[in-house]
C-alpha cells in the first residue's frame, strides 16, 4: 500500500476549503459526491479510491478535475479528509494507513470497529499521527444526548432496528426467518452490539454507532427484525441511567440502489463534512 505524504494534521475548522478524498464509490459514495456539490461548493473531491473495474464508472459522475485510483494506492498529499463508504475490507486495508498520514478519517462503515484488532490499529494510528476518526450518525440521531448520558451514567442501553425482508436478504437473517413467507413482524436476533455488527456488518453499522456512544460493544444490547409491513428501516435507541431515560426512534426510507442503506446514510456523511466547514457547528 502506498502512501505518498506523512504530516501533521490540519485544522480543518480554520480553513474555508476542504480537499477530500472518497475511499469507494458505491451506493452511498455516488449519493455523497452528488450532495458535495450541492451543499458543500467549497469542499473539493480532489481523489476517488476505486477498484480499477469500476474506474469506468466513476469517470461518468466525476469532472476531469477529480483523479480517479485504485484503493490500495492511497495518494494523500494536500488531503484533509478522507471519507470511507466501500464497506469494512475497505477500511481494514486503508484507514490506518489514512490516519498514520495525518489525515482525518469519516467513517461509514463503523460495525467494522467491532473487530477488537482494527480498532486498536485505528485509534493507535490517530494516537500517533494526530488525526482523528470520526464516526457519523448514520441514519439514527440520538447519539449526542446518549454520549452525554453515558457521562451521567448509563444502566443499559438497547438498539432496536426493524426493516423489510428484503433489506435482509444476502445476511445470515435468511437462515434465521422465513424472510419470503412472512405475515408479521418477526424479531430473529437478539444479542450484543459487536456480535450483530460482525454477523450483519451491511446493516448493523448504526448499532455499532450506538454502542460507541453509549457502554461499548459488548454491553450494548440489539435486536434485530423483519416486518413485511414496514414502510422503511426502523431505528429505535433505549437508554437508562441516574439521569433518566432516552428513548428515540426514527423511521428512515432506504436509498432506491440499496434497500440495506438508509437514505439518511450520505446525508449524515455530509453533516460530518459540513461540521468542518460551518461557523456554528451543532453537535
Amino acid at each position: 500500500m502506498a502512501v505518498q505524504c506523512l504530516r501533521a494534521p490540519v485544522d480543518l475548522e480554520s480553513q474555508s476549503n476542504l480537499n477530500i478524498g472518497i475511499i469507494g464509490f458505491g451506493a452511498i459514495g455516488r449519493t455523497l459526491f452528488r450532495l458535495l456539490a450541492e451543499h458543500e461548493p467549497t469542499v473539493r473531491v480532489a481523489v476517488v479510491f476505486e477498484q480499477p473495474a469500476r474506474h469506468d464508472q466513476v469517470r461518468a459522475h466525476v469532472p476531469e478535475s477529480t483523479a480517479v485510483v485504485e484503493r490500495a494506492d492511497l495518494h494523500l498529499k494536500d488531503l484533509d479528509l478522507v471519507i470511507e463508504c466501500a464497506g469494512h475490507a475497505a477500511l481494514r486495508a486503508s484507514g490506518p494507513a489514512v490516519l498514520l498520514a495525518g489525515v482525518d478519517l469519516l467513517v461509514a462503515s463503523v460495525g467494522a470497529l467491532a473487530d477488537r484488532s482494527l480498532e486498536a490499529a485505528l485509534r493507535r494510528a490517530a494516537a500517533d499521527s494526530g488525526a482523528k476518526i470520526r464516526v457519523p450518525s448514520g441514519a439514527l440521531g440520538g447519539l449526542d444526548v446518549l454520549g452525554a448520558a453515558r457521562l451521567a451514567g448509563l444502566d443499559s442501553v438497547t438498539y432496536s432496528s426493524s426493516k423489510a425482508p428484503r433489506a435482509w436478504k444476502g445476511t445470515p437473517a435468511e437462515s434465521m426467518v422465513d424472510l419470503d413467507g412472512l405475515k408479521e413482524a418477526s424479531v430473529f436476533y437478539i444479542g450484543t452490539a459487536r456480535e450483530a455488527a460482525s454477523q450483519f456488518p451491511q446493516n448493523a453499522n448504526v448499532a455499532a454507532a450506538v454502542a460507541l456512544a453509549g457502554l461499548g460493544f459488548d454491553q450494548t444490547r440489539v435486536q434485530l427484525s423483519a416486518d413485511p409491513q414496514a414502510a422503511g428501516n426502523r431505528h429505535r435507541i433505549h437508554a437508562i441511567g441516574p439521569f433518566g431515560e432516552i428513548d428515540v426512534s426514527i423511521l428512515g426510507k432506504t436509498l432506491p440502489e440499496n434497500p440495506k442503506t438508509s437514505m439518511l446514510a450520505p446525508y449524515s456523511l455530509l453533516r460530518g463534512v459540513a461540521s468542518l466547514t460551518g461557523t456554528l457547528v451543532i453537535p
